[in-house]
């Protein structure tokens, strides 16, 4: 049973990391369109996949196609129930579903102060007091969440399911404006900057395309505060592999990791690959051969 999913770019479409994160992390195969926010070819391409007029943008196998992050998780969870999304226990699975609505559905101060921007991570943006209680009011859930559901792993109720996928765009948003949280919290938040599904999604969005002008902030920048990727860079060929890691197909660029020189298909596969070698266990297995 194969999916396609349309997204838009990665750095900054906090919706569309949701949805990719709902079909990824829990191993469910789809093939992926991407599109570009504030250009015409946005509008073009969700002419294709009407009735959706955002992002992202879920066709089923039968050709139905439902773009509201929350039905996809629901639909997704209905047809695949081995896959995890919801918690079996009823408690925890109740904890975890009213999370991801009131997600889904509040949060403006923040959403509206700090779009996603997973290119950078600034020192200090001054949050006003309405993001600030957001930011109190997600502690509050986040600390209530694990209580009440007895979890005793990283994530929110448990094992990581769609309710902490739905989280992960702020917790992207926290570690890029370096937002006032509690240590539970930051723990939370770095937990989803480690989480490798996470990584590799950043590490694509670092390539994918040139910088969006309306997500430029005035604030000095920091580095951006998750796991710190191997130094990579791209030079000539020979490589120790002649099948590109990812595809299979012959090697047509390559890029140098610990010493190591690795080839690639395209100049996608190279660069994702640079932004964060440690996020592509493909990649990896390579150095260890």
């Amino acid at each position: 049973m194969t999916y396609a999913l349309c997204i838009a770019d990665r750095a900054y479409s906090s919706w569309s990391l949701r949805g990719w994160l709902l079909l990824e992390a829990f191993g469910l195969e789809f093939r992926q369109t991407r599109t570009r926010l504030y250009e015409p070819g946005f509008a073009q391409t969700l002419d294709q996949w009407h009735p959706a007029r955002t992002v992202p943008a879920l066709r089923l196998p039968d050709g139905i196609v439902i773009a509201d992050s929350l039905a996809i998780a629901e639909e997704l969870a209905s047809r695949h129930p081995e896959a995890g999304h919801w918690p079996k226990d009823p408690k925890a699975r109740a904890i975890a579903r009213a999370l991801s609505a009131e997600m889904h559905s509040a949060f403006t101060a923040l959403r509206g102060a700090c779009p996603m921007n997973l290119r950078v991570s600034y020192r200090d943006s001054a949050p006003s007091l309405a993001v600030l209680d957001d930011l109190a009011r997600l502690e509050a859930l986040w600390d209530w969440a694990r209580a009440e559901s007895g979890g005793t792993t990283e994530w929110l109720c448990g094992a990581y399911g769609a309710v902490d996928a739905f989280f992960a765009p702020v917790a992207a948003r926290i570690a890029g404006y370096n937002l006032p949280v509690s240590a539970p919290a930051q723990a939370y938040v770095y937990a989803h900057l480690a989480q490798p599904d996470f990584r590799r999604w950043r590490a694509m969005s670092l390539v994918d395309g040139p910088d969006q002008p309306f997500y430029d902030r005035q604030y000095s920048t920091r580095p951006w505060p998750g796991p710190a990727p191997l130094a990579a860079e791209p030079c000539d060929g020979p490589s120790i592999n002649t099948a590109c890691p990812y595809s299979g197909l012959p090697v047509t660029d390559f890029l140098r990791v610990n010493g190591t020189v690795l080839g690639f298909c395209n100049p996608f596969c190279r660069d994702k690959t640079a932004a964060d070698p440690q996020a592509w266990p493909a990649a990896m297995a390579l150095l260890q051969t």
